[in-house]
């Protein structure tokens, strides 16, 4: 079955950085293009970057552009977020999604990782 493992949250100060990475297992994950979600807190789970099947295009919302990219490594079926100069607000469950052609409303889910920045 379809697997999506997300790693490298964590606690950081205001200013820091995080690398989320996300191995994905049981799809043909070249043929997927892939994307990060977060929910906050009372909030509703928002996209926050995407990315096509060979990195020729990619998405992000404008609270994140400029301090958040988003890579893809398919040989080793994974997706990154690199999250720079973050901020209190950043504080969310992100997870990892896949989809067969859009970001819109993914097929497959992640089980998310926390990320939590204190200023």
């Amino acid at each position: 079955q379809v697997q999506l493992g997300e790693s490298g949250g964590g606690s950081v100060q205001e200013g820091g950085s995080l690398r989320l990475s996300c191995a994905a297992s049981g799809l043909p994950f070249s043929f997927y293009v892939m994307a990060w979600f977060r929910q906050a807190p009372g909030k509703e789970r928002e996209f926050v970057a995407g990315i096509t099947y060979n990195s020729n295009s990619r998405r992000y919302i404008d609270s994140v552009k400029g301090r958040f990219t988003i890579s893809r490594d398919n040989a080793k079926n994974t997706v990154y977020l690199q999250m720079n100069s973050l901020k209190p607000e950043d504080t969310a469950v992100y997870y990892c999604a896949a989809d067969r052609s859009t970001w819109a409303s993914p097929e497959y889910w992640g089980q998310g990782t926390q990320v939590t920045v204190s200023s």
